[in-house]
């Protein structure tokens, strides 16, 4: 009695959390709701097939008689896609036009972020700087005067980046009349590595800047994160981190080490992001580990977009937007009409089998069935918000999928239940029982699952990634409902005395789960468990005997046997 009061605490117990992991999920997105949250919304985000959304065609900027390689496509492509995944939009599609240009279609209306990601170049150039002049308007002052090696007309070769015969008449008289918004600003981003630079800050600040000395493709990673001073203080302040493969740490330190011993301007590096300055911070020590931070005006947005473009590298060639449209949805409304109703269908098939099957204990297949769609409903609005996951027409797949794969548990845990009555049990013993035995194959087959979504995802691309993220998501969701629901429910159950009597229209009569057919409408009823017992210990004692007493009880058992024939032919 004590066990069974036990067993209904620990029921009624794991029932509120389920309760409370739901309002959870409800209260975050009605929050974000209320509160007008960007993206926040009860329904759910359509995929590209389902919705339509934005189109943009990336044309290569070429020179005269310069062809685009399909491997610089295919390299576009791979970093563009990169640069969209990490954005959070997902069910993209990239793809190649004419084997030129570059066509990406994007679900719904893309943000100005997005946007960016997908249109730069992301060129990342580390420059030394040689002159600076915060008004566009006033005339340049060397930070070196010519006694100290600067001339009206230098005839001497520049022996490193930051050496200021860079600097000529003709570029002095270039810089003078050059404007941040002029075309020369929107072009600088094509400058060769190999010269000086003009380039803008914020379009204020504009500077000369020596030769390219440190390239992006040296950036091993990037991360965006806020600044903390030495004690570990959080300044406030959103910084970008850089880490420098083998061959920028070298060539970092080589640039700091010369910067550092510099003063005024020249102590000062420029970070160039396709031709425009996005910082250039004093030298303050020599950086030998490789691993240099980028500060400045950033705000989260702005410093997660900068280090997603620096992670996944500069694209081969630079691209130039050649249209920006919206197009409609490829499949539409009556495709997806389509799949819900295969869906329903499904359902309605998996609530017969159950109620045909397991009588009135299929009504906890069809419960648990309404609890895991309402908690997936919720996740998937929330990954919507939160990630902007898109359902596709795939995705509508995986969910379909999951049906089958959800009330394959419940069977499981169902069976094992059912044997434990057929061992003699009463049915609170049986699905205490039954649960230890079938959690271990419902762990086991959704690892699988799981370990096959995570496959999926990782290796396939576009709509077979949203296929595979759903099918990943209803698998975690069907192991929770098993134990935050199914579980519970059918301990409450089993204290009914409609259930723990053994009702044949409760699906758990003993008599007739103990019924084995025999042909001819004949059953041949359960055998008593004490007897059952009995056998099972004396097979046991028997696999325990030794050979030679085998042998001793074959000869008891064969000796009764002859003496019965003797007296027969007697």
């Amino acid at each position: 009695m004590a066990s069974t009061l036990t067993a209904v605490k620990q029921a009624w117990r794991t029932l509120i959390w389920l309760v409370v992991i739901l309002a959870i999920l409800a209260g975050t997105i009605a929050g974000g709701v209320l509160l007008n949250a960007p993206g926040a919304s009860w329904g759910l985000k359509l995929g590209l097939d389902l919705e339509g959304g934005t189109q943009i065609i990336l044309a290569p900027k070429l020179e005269s008689g310069q062809q685009v390689s399909g491997e610089q496509l295919s390299q576009a492509v791979s970093i563009i896609r990169q640069r969209v995944d990490a954005s959070g939009v997902s069910e993209a599609e990239i793809s190649t036009q004419g084997g030129q240009n570059i066509v990406v279609s994007i679900p719904g209306t893309p943000d100005q972020d997005t946007l960016n990601r997908i249109e730069s170049s992301a060129k990342l150039e580390f420059r030394p700087v040689l002159a600076a002049d915060a008004a566009p308007t006033a005339a340049i002052t060397p930070t070196a005067t010519p006694a100290e090696g600067l001339s009206d007309t230098p005839t001497v070769a520049p022996t490193n980046a930051s050496d200021l015969n860079w600097i000529t008449p003709a570029l002095q008289d270039e810089f003078a009349n050059f404007t941040c918004d002029g075309a020369e600003s929107q072009d600088a981003g094509q400058a060769p590595a190999d010269k000086p630079l003009l380039a803008c800050e914020d379009g204020s600040a504009k500077y000369i800047l020596g030769p390219v000395e440190v390239t992006g493709e040296m950036i091993s990673d990037a991360t965006s994160g806020v600044a903390t001073t030495q004690n570990g203080a959080s300044t406030g302040q959103w910084v970008v981190n850089i880490v420098f493969n083998g061959e920028g740490t070298d060539k970092f330190a080589q640039v700091t080490t010369r910067l550092n011993a510099l003063t005024g301007v020249q102590n000062q590096f420029a970070i160039v992001l396709d031709g425009r300055v996005i910082s250039a911070p004093t030298t303050n020590a020599v950086i030998t580990d490789g691993r240099p931070q980028i500060s400045g005006s950033f705000s989260q947005d702005t410093a997660k977009s900068l280090a997603d473009q620096l992670k996944f590298g500069a694209l081969p060639i630079g691209f130039t937007v050649q249209s920006n449209d919206s197009v409609s949805a490829t499949l539409g409304s009556s495709q997806l009409l389509s799949g819900l109703i295969a869906g329903l269908i499904g359902l309605i098939l998996v609530v017969i089998y159950s109620l045909f099957q397991y009588r009135t204990l299929g009504l906890v297949t069809v419960a648990s069935l309404v609890v895991a769609a309402i908690m997936t409903y919720l996740v998937i609005a929330l990954m919507s918000w939160r990630i902007d996951f898109r359902l596709s027409l795939a995705g509508v797949a995986g969910l379909i999928v999951a049906i089958g794969f959800t009330a394959d548990s419940f069977i499981v845990y169902f069976e094992r239940i059912r044997d434990e009555l057929r061992d003699g049990k009463g049915l609170a013993s049986a699905v205490e029982a039954g649960w230890r035995r079938a959690k271990r194959t419902i762990y086991a087959a959704k690892a699988v699952n799981l370990l096959s979504a995570v496959v999926l995802y990782v290796l396939a691309v576009g709509n077979v990634r949203g296929f595979a993220l759903t099918l990943g998501v209803t698998t975690v969701i069907d192991v929770l409902v098993v134990i935050l629901f199914t579980h519970p429910v059918l301990r409450l159950l089993a204290t009914t005395r409609f259930f723990s009597s053994g009702h044949k229209a409760s699906g758990l009569d003993p008599t007739a789960l103990g019924a084995i057919y025999r042909g001819r409408a004949e059953f041949r009823k359960p055998t008593d468990s004490v007897a059952s017992k009995k056998a099972g210990a004396g097979r046991e004692a028997a696999l325990r005997q030794t050979i030679a007493e085998r042998k001793a009880a074959q000869l008891t058992v064969d000796k009764p046997a002859d003496i019965t024939k003797d007296r027969k032919d007697s």
